[in-house]
């Protein structure tokens, strides 16, 4: 960290992320527009199983984001032989975690489809039949995938404590290569292109397990043969240390307690929006959908600057930590305004690459300027939340996301479904709330950035 060019090092730290969590999320979209093409309640269906996938896979950020704080730390100090230490620790929690899940997805899957909820008497979208057509898929899906989840996750926690510890190229390859293959394995899959049978949702899910799988394999390649700063210790991962465990939960608590929370509000909104029918549930996935590739940039800058503090505190360089906090904020404010402006001029183009179902169309249409102009501080509330995290504040994040999930995402939100359940402003208030919790909460991190307590926090 002597490179006093705080705009280099974003650059540099932040790109590569930027273009390996898109990338995902972009794979993510291709599928959805895959599996659209067989029909909107099962669209819906797997777009809920997702998201539930999403609330599973925020559980290992106890671990990642633990793992990653100390990492930081230890490599801004110049001590390794540490840092390799809690790489194994993390993922031999990690392991015997992402076997547990695997099992509560495969055997839980149908009763988790229970939020789903239509009326009778909506539109020829919302019948009974489109309900169990969505529950079906979501379910087959999400067992499928179960079955590579102790692959999947264990490579999710590798590759994210080496993004962390900034080798943000490295990661950024391996999910090249993973998107690549779910990018050939899909379509081949859920259509049965060549020689292989039409397995429509189950193709999908089969896809994305085996390219993680080999991702897998990619990842581990990497850590055993010292391409990474990180290496791999099989001597380490037979030896559990109980009081690196206890680190890494102490650390990583509060934010999968944060992100769990969040996570968990957007799928109660995701409810609401199924209660009001398969149509706006739809138009809320592509809205989901979008955003999700959206947030993947500034979830970049947002880990590009977190790595920094990290690496900048572990050097004990205060104020260039300070700096580079300040520099990502005006990068990702550039970004996201060309964003806004870019998904505001081609709405219907965006809405149309999902659907071309009138009704959806019609619905995205009339919400997509507030959905663009939520961008705004959401992106900016990322960057600072990414400062405050690589700086150890994770309570004061905890905190602010329970309460903006609890007032505002699941307390709003029940207030204009009542009011709204029936019309199609209901989606617009969807999104016009999360804009207002985004703004307040990016408000308040500030504030508490520019309060400076940060730098006397010291809970690693």
């Amino acid at each position: 960290m002597a490179d006093g060019n705080p705009l280099k090092q974003i650059l540099k730290t932040s790109l590569p992320a930027v273009i390996d969590l898109s990338s995902q999320t972009i794979m993510w979209t291709i599928e959805a527009i895959l599996v659209a093409q067989l029909g909107a309640a099962i669209f819906a269906g797997v777009g809920m199983a997702n998201q539930i996938t999403v609330v599973i896979l925020t559980v290992l950020l106890t671990f990642i984001v633990g793992a990653s704080l100390l990492v930081t730390r230890y490599v801004g100090a110049n001590e390794q032989q540490m840092a390799n230490h809690v790489l194994a620790q993390a993922l031999i929690l990690g392991i015997i975690l992402s076997i547990i899940i695997s099992l509560v997805l495969y055997y839980g899957a149908p009763n988790l489809f229970k939020l789903i909820r239509e009326s009778d008497n909506h539109s020829n979208l919302t019948t009974e039949l489109s309900r169990v057509f969505a529950e079906q898929a979501g379910v087959t899906y999400l067992r499928t995938v179960a079955i590579f989840v102790p692959l999947i996750l264990t490579n999710f926690l590798a590759v994210g404590i080496i993004r962390g510890a900034g080798d943000t190229h490295l990661s950024m390859l391996v999910n090249i290569i993973i998107n690549s293959l779910n990018l050939v394995l899909a379509p081949t899959l859920i259509f049965g292109l060549f020689i292989f049978p039409r397995l429509e949702v189950h193709g999908a899910a089969l896809a994305l397990g085996i390219s993680h799988s080999i991702g897998f394999l990619v990842t581990l390649y990497l850590l055993r043969t010292r391409k990474s700063v990180l290496f791999l210790s099989f001597k380490e991962l037979a030896s559990p240390n109980f009081e690196t465990f206890k680190r890494l939960f102490k650390l990583g608590i509060p934010t999968t307690v944060e992100q769990m929370v969040w996570a968990t509000g957007m799928l109660v909104v995701t409810s609401y929006a199924a209660y009001a029918g398969v149509t706006v549930l739809a138009t809320h996935q592509i809205f989901v959908r979008i955003q999700t590739i959206l947030s993947m940039a500034y979830l970049g800058f947002g880990m590009g600057a977190m790595t920094l503090m990290g690496k900048s505190l572990g050097a004990e360089q205060h104020r260039l930590a300070e700096k580079t906090a300040h520099t990502a904020s005006r990068v990702v404010f550039v970004f996201v305004i060309l964003v806004t402006i870019i998904t505001i001029s081609f709405s219907r183009t965006l809405i149309s690459i999902f659907t071309t179902e009138k009704k959806i169309l019609e619905m995205g249409a009339i919400c997509i300027v507030m959905f663009a102009i939520t961008q705004i501080p959401k992106a900016m509330n990322g960057v600072i939340i990414g400062s405050l995290r690589g700086c150890g504040d994770l309570k004061w994040l905890m905190w602010t996301t329970i309460f903006g999930v609890f007032v505002f995402e699941i307390g709003f939100n029940w207030g204009f479904l009542i009011l709204l359940e029936n019309s199609v402003f209901l989606l617009f208030a969807l999104w016009a709330v999360q804009g207002v919790d985004e703004g307040i909460r990016f408000l308040l991190n500030y504030w508490r950035f520019k309060g400076g307590k940060w730098k006397f926090i010291d809970n690693l």
